[in-house]
C-alpha cells in the first residue's frame, strides 16, 4: 500500500522540458523563479495545493494562501529540517533555502511518505533552487547597486550644500540652491525653509515656493511663531519630530487641533532642523498629485540633508555677521583716526593762533598811535592767513557810515568813507562772516543782495569778519586776493575770526566802540568742505581696510607688535621654558623720560616723529627672534627669547640707553633722549605673561626713581616694595575713615602792603606713626588706587568748614579742582550743596582747574563753571602759561582769576630782560584786558617780588608770603 502512493513527476512536465527550461533560464527575480517552483510543485501527483512562503518573521506567501497557524508549522522546517510532514500526511513542509527562509508548503489529496516524497521534491526542485539561489543573489545585487546610487547622489547632495555655504553667493541664491539638491533627492517642486529663533520665540520663512500656494508668507519678515499656533509648522517646530502623510494621517500625528494654512495637498512631509536636540528650523516639501507620495526613506533622507543645511545657513550668517562686524570696526577706526587728524591740525593751528593773540593782547596797551596800532595788527594777521590786501572798516551807526580806517591794496583803490549801502563789507557787518568768490558775488548781486558798483574791483576771493564787542558789531576786517590759486577756506575764516575776537577788544579799549554779532558760514562753502572731508574719509577707510589685519595686532604709530602680539609671543614663551626649564629670557619694559614735556612743548605730531625714531633706534639693538613691541604711549617692551644670564640682557639694556641717548633732530629742535628700562629674568617660576609685564614694569619704576636714564634688574627688594605699597594703600583707607587728612593754608597776599587777601588750601596727611607725609607722599597712589575723589571731597569739606568757623571776613580760599571732578556730570551740584553744608558764603570759594582739565570737555567746564558763578563761586586757571592753548579759553571761560605759573617766577631773578618777563608782562596786560585778577605762585625771593611789583601784578603767594600751614595758625575761631 505504501509502494502504491509514491508520487511520480507528472508526464505534462517531463513532455515540455524545453519550454519549462526557457521560462525558468528567463525568470531573474525571486517572484518569477518562485511562480516556476510552483509549477513544478503543483505537477507532483495527488498535490492539490502549493505555497511558497518567504521570510521567518514576517510570512510573504506566493500561491495558495495558508492559515497562520499551517504558516508557524512551516516554520519548523528552519530548525535543521528539510521536511516536516503533519500528522495526517496530508500537508507538508520542505525547506528550499534555509539562509534565505524560503519553505515550500504541499497539500496532498492522500497521505505521503516521507521517504518516497523526499526523492520526488529533491529530483523535481534541485534545478528550480539553485535558480532561486542566484535570482536572490542578483536582486541582491540590485538593492545594492541602488542603495550605492543613493548613497552617492545624497554624497553629493551634501558636498554641495557645503560648497554653497562656503561660496560668495547671496542668501537667495544660496536657498535656490539649496532647493535644487532637495529636488535632485526628491519630489521637491513645492518646498519651503522655515528658520526659528527659540530665544525670541519668532520665525522667519527664509524660502518659500509652491507651485499652488501664491501668497505664501513674506519671507523678509520675522513673526511671532504664536501667530501660526496649530499650523503645520507650529506642530513641527513645537514638537520637534517629523510629520509625513496626507493631512488625515499628519492629523493623527500631532497632539491638539491642526488648523491648515492654504490649499490642502495631497502629500505632506517636513522634517526639524535640530542641533543638540534643538529645533532651529525647518525642512518642508508637499506634493498636490495623489501620484506623488513620500516615504520613510525620504523621510529618513531628508532629516539627514537637514543637519546640513542648518549648518550651512548658520555658517552662512555667521560670516554674514562677521563681516558686518568687520565692516563696523573699520568705520570706527576710520572715525577715529579722523579724529586724531583733526586734533593734530587744530593743536598746530592753537600754537600759532597763541601767540599771535598774544601780540595782539599787547597792542591793546601799548603807547603808539592809530596808524601803528594798525600797521601792527596787519602784520599779525598776515602771520595767519594771507592779508596782503588787508582793510579794517568801523561802522557809525548814529551817522549811518562806514569809516575805512586801514587799507592797504595792490590795486591802489581808494576807499572812501560811505553811507551803510548794498556792499561787501555792509553784508559782512549785516550777516556776519563772508568767503565769497568773483561768481558768487555777482551771484549775490542777482539776488539783490550786493550793488556791484559799490563792491569795487572784483577779488577772486573775498574774506570778511565782523569786529564785536559783546554782542554789538562794530565794523569789520577783511581780506582778500586778486589771484585765482590762492582761494580762503573755513579755517583761514576760523583764524581771522579768532584774531578779530582780541582786534576788537584792542579797537574798543582805544575808540570805546561797541560788539560784534558773529553769524553762521556760508551754507554752500560748508558743504563743499564737507563734500572734500568725506571724500577723505572715504580714502581713508579704503587704506584701513587694507591695513586692519595689520593693526590688529600692530602699533599704527611705529608699525611695532602691540601689547596683544607681545602677550601671545610671552605666552609661547612661557610655553618653551615648561618644556625645556633651563631656558631662560628676558623682557625689558622701556619707559621714555620725559616725553610729555616733548610731547606738549612740541606737539603731538612731533611726539609722533619722536616715537618713531625712538622705535628704529630700539629695533636696531635687537635681532631675530628678539621682538621690539610699543605697549602704549611712550613705552615699549623688548623680549629676549633666550638669555644665558642676566648680564645679556642688561648688556642689550645699556646698548639701548646708548642708542637712544644719540642727538635726535625734530622739528627744528635737537633733543637728547633717554629712557628708563626694567628688565625682568624670566624663567620656569612665572605662570603667565602678566606675571612678567608686572615685574619688568615694578623694575621700571625703581629706574625712574634712582634718576631715570638707566636701567633696574627686578629682584626681591622690588618684589618686597611693591607688597609697601598695598600697604599704603591700606593705610590711606584707614586715614580716610579716620580722618587723619587736614587742610594746610597758605596765604594769597596783596604785594602793596602785604595783606593777606585768601589762602590756598593744600593736603596733609597726619600719619599715626609716620608723622606729617605731604601730597608728593601719597596722592600718587591714591590716585592710582581710585581713592583720590573721596579724599578731596573730604578737603573740600575741612577747608569750606575752617574758613567759615574763623571768621566772616572778605578773605576766600582756593581749591584745587582736578580733571576727574570735571568730567563728573553733578560736580557743581554737590560742590554747592557742601558749601551750603558748611555755612560759607560762596563768593569765598574759587575753585582752581589746571589748562590740561579743560582738554576732554571744554564746553561741559564751560557750562559748569557759568552755573558755580551764577551763584558767586568763583573759578582760577592755575599754571597758567605751561599747559594747553591756554588763550584760546580766555575770552570764553568765566574766569575770575589767573595764577601765573612759578616757573615763570623764578626767572624773574636772572633780570628784566628775559623771555620770562616779557610773557609776565604780557600775561598781566592780558588779564587786565579781560579783567580778571592774576596771582604769581612761587615768590621765594624779595627781587622776584619787587619784579612783579614793578610790573603791576597786584596778588602773589609763596614761602617768602608765608608757608603752607595748619588754619589756627592764621585765622582764629570766630565767636558766635
Amino acid at each position: 500500500m505504501a509502494e502504491s502512493s509514491v508520487p511520480t513527476v507528472d508526464a505534462s512536465v517531463q513532455a515540455a522540458p524545453a519550454l519549462w527550461l526557457g521560462r525558468l533560464i528567463e525568470a531573474n527575480t525571486p517572484m518569477e523563479v518562485g511562480a516556476l517552483i510552483i509549477d513544478a510543485a503543483e505537477s507532483v501527483p495527488g498535490c492539490a495545493e502549493v505555497c511558497l512562503l518567504w521570510s521567518a518573521d514576517e510570512v510573504h506567501p506566493y500561491g495558495a494562501s495558508p492559515t497562520a497557524a499551517e504558516a508557524i508549522w512551516a516554520r519548523h522546517t528552519l530548525d535543521d529540517q528539510r521536511m516536516l510532514i503533519a500528522d495526517d500526511g496530508c500537508l507538508v513542509a520542505w525547506r528550499l533555502l534555509s539562509s534565505e527562509s524560503f519553505v515550500l508548503l504541499l497539500r496532498f489529496t492522500h497521505a505521503q511518505h516521507a521517504s518516497p516524497l523526499r526523492e520526488v521534491l529533491e529530483s523535481t526542485l534541485a534545478l528550480t533552487t539553485r535558480r532561486l539561489r542566484h535570482a536572490i543573489d542578483l536582486a541582491d545585487l540590485y538593492r545594492s547597486h541602488a542603495l550605492l546610487a543613493r548613497s552617492e547622489n545624497l554624497q553629493r547632495a551634501l558636498f554641495a550644500i557645503s560648497d554653497l555655504a562656503g561660496s560668495e553667493l547671496e542668501m537667495p541664491e544660496l536657498l535656490r540652491g539649496i532647493h535644487a539638491i532637495v529636488g535632485s533627492l526628491m519630489y521637491g517642486e513645492n518646498f519651503f525653509i522655515v528658520r526659528y529663533h527659540p530665544e525670541r520665540g519668532s520665525i522667519r520663512f527664509l524660502y518659500f515656493v509652491d507651485a499652488e500656494d501664491l501668497d505664501g508668507p513674506d519671507t523678509t519678515l520675522e513673526e511671532p511663531l504664536e501667530d501660526l499656533r496649530n499650523t503645520l509648522t507650529w506642530h513641527l517646530l513645537t514638537g520637534g519630530k517629523a510629520m509625513m502623510g496626507p493631512l488625515d494621517q499628519v492629523r493623527q500625528q500631532v497632539s491638539g487641533p491642526l488648523v491648515v494654512n492654504g490649499p490642502d495637498c495631497g502629500d505632506w512631509l517636513g522634517v526639524p532642523m535640530l542641533r543638540n536636540g534643538q529645533v532651529f528650523g525647518g525642512l518642508v516639501v508637499q506634493s498636490y498629485s495623489d501620484g506623488r507620495v513620500y516615504s520613510d526613506e525620504d523621510r529618513a533622507l531628508l532629516e539627514f540633508v537637514a543637519k546640513h543645511i542648518l549648518t550651512a545657513l548658520e555658517r552662512k550668517q555667521s560670516k554674514a555677521e562677521l563681516e558686518l562686524r568687520v565692516r563696523q570696526r573699520t568705520q570706527e577706526l576710520a572715525r577715529a583716526n579722523e579724529g586724531l587728524q583733526l586734533e593734530i591740525e587744530e593743536r598746530q593751528r592753537a600754537e600759532k593762533l597763541q601767540a599771535s593773540l598774544f601780540q595782539l593782547a599787547q597792542l591793546a596797551t601799548a603807547d603808539i598811535d592809530e596808524h601803528e596800532f594798525y600797521q601792527r595788527v596787519h602784520a599779525v594777521v598776515g602771520a595767519l592767513i594771507n592779508a596782503e590786501n588787508f582793510f579794517i572798516g568801523l561802522v557809525n551807526k548814529a551817522a549811518g557810515m562806514m569809516t575805512f580806517t586801514y587799507v592797504v591794496d595792490v590795486t591802489d583803490e581808494v576807499y572812501v568813507d560811505r553811507p551803510l549801502v548794498r556792499g561787501l563789507s555792509e553784508y559782512v557787518v549785516a550777516h556776519g562772516p563772508l568767503i565769497a568768490g568773483r561768481e558768487a558775488v555777482r551771484q549775490m548781486a542777482r539776488r539783490g543782495l550786493l550793488d556791484l558798483e559799490l563792491v569795487g574791483t572784483l577779488a577772486e576771493c573775498w574774506l570778511g569778519v565782523p569786529l564785536m564787542v559783546g554782542e554789538e558789531v562794530i565794523g569789520l576786517v577783511a581780506v582778500q586776493n586778486y589771484a585765482e590759486e590762492a582761494a580762503y577756506v573755513t579755517a583761514d575764516q576760523e583764524l581771522l575770526s579768532f584774531a578779530a575776537l582780541q582786534i576788537a577788544n584792542s579797537i574798543y579799549r582805544r575808540s570805546t566802540a561797541a560788539s560784534l554779532h558773529e553769524a553762521n558760514t556760508q551754507l554752500e562753502r560748508r558743504v563743499e568742505e564737507r563734500t572734500h572731508e568725506l571724500r577723505q574719509q572715504i580714502r581713508q577707510r579704503e587704506e584701513i581696510q587694507e591695513q586692519l589685519k595689520h593693526q590688529v595686532m600692530h602699533d599704527a604709530l611705529t608699525g611695532l607688535p602691540n601689547r596683544s602680539f607681545l602677550r601671545d609671543r610671552l605666552a609661547r614663551t612661557l610655553a618653551l621654558i615648561k618644556r625645556e626649564p633651563n631656558r631662560r629670557f628676558a623682557l625689558l619694559y622701556l619707559d621714555i623720560d620725559r616725553f610729555k614735556v616733548i610731547n606738549d612743548s612740541l606737539g603731538h605730531l612731533a611726539g609722533d616723529q619722536f616715537l618713531q625714531e625712538v622705535a628704529r633706534r630700539l629695533l636696531s639693538c635687537v635681532r631675530e627672534p628678539d621682538l621690539v613691541a610699543r605697549l602704549s604711549g611712550d613705552e615699549f617692551a623688548i623680549l629676549l627669547e633666550e638669555v644665558p644670564h642676566p648680564g645679556s640682557a642688561m648688556t642689550v639694556a645699556q646698548r639701548m640707553l646708548t642708542a637712544l641717548a644719540q642727538p635726535l633732530l625734530v622739528d627744528g629742535r635737537e633733543l637728547e633722549p633717554s629712557a628708563s628700562i626694567g628688565i625682568a629674568i624670566g624663567d620656569a617660576t612665572y605662570a603667565g605673561a602678566d606675571e612678567v609685564l608686572r615685574d619688568a614694569d615694578t623694575a621700571l619704576y625703581r629706574a625712574k626713581e634712582k634718576g631715570r636714564k638707566r636701567f633696574e634688574l627686578f629682584d626681591e627688594t622690588l618684589a618686597k616694595n611693591a607688597i609697601d605699597v598695598l600697604t599704603l594703600e591700606g593705610e590711606l583707607r584707614h586715614a580716610l575713615v579716620h580722618d587723619e587728612f587736614e587742610p594746610y593754608f597758605q596765604p594769597i597776599r596783596r604785594l602793596s602792603d602785604n595783606e593777606v587777601v585768601g589762602y590756598e588750601a593744600l593736603i596733609r596727611w597726619n600719619h599715626p606713626q609716620r608723622g606729617l607725609i605731604g601730597p608728593d607722599g601719597f596722592i600718587k597712589i591714591a590716585q592710582d588706587c581710585g581713592m583720590i575723589e573721596a579724599i578731596d571731597w573730604r578737603m573740600f569739606e575741612l577747608s569750606c568748614r575752617a574758613l567759615a568757623q574763623h571768621g566772616a571776613g572778605a578773605s576766600y580760599v582756593t581749591i584745587n579742582v582736578s580733571a576727574l571732578h570735571l568730567g563728573s556730570a553733578g560736580f557743581d551740584t554737590r560742590l554747592l550743596e557742601l558749601v551750603e553744608r558748611c555755612g560759607l558764603s560762596p563768593g569765598r570759594l574759587i575753585a582752581e582747574v589746571t589748562e590740561g582739565a579743560l582738554i576732554e570737555h571744554p564746553e561741559r567746564v564751560r557750562a559748569m563753571l557759568e552755573r558755580l558763578r551764577s551763584v558767586g563761586v568763583g573759578a582760577a586757571l592755575d599754571d597758567f602759561g605751561t599747559g594747553y592753548s591756554s588763550l584760546s579759553y580766555l575770552h570764553s571761560l568765566p574766569l575770575r582769576m589767573l595764577k601765573i605759573d612759578r616757573a615763570f617766577v623764578q626767572e624773574l631773578n636772572k633780570g628784566s630782560n628775559t623771555s620770562s618777563t616779557r610773557v609776565v608782562a604780557a600775561i598781566l596786560a592780558l588779564a587786565r584786558a579781560l579783567d580778571l585778577q592774576v596771582v604769581a605762585e612761587g615768590i621765594e625771593t624779595e627781587v622776584e617780588r619787587d619784579a612783579l611789583i614793578a610790573m603791576g601784578c597786584e596778588r602773589g603767594q609763596g614761602y617768602l608770603l608765608g608757608r603752607p600751614a595748619p588754619v589756627r595758625k592764621w585765622l582764629t575761631p570766630r565767636q558766635d
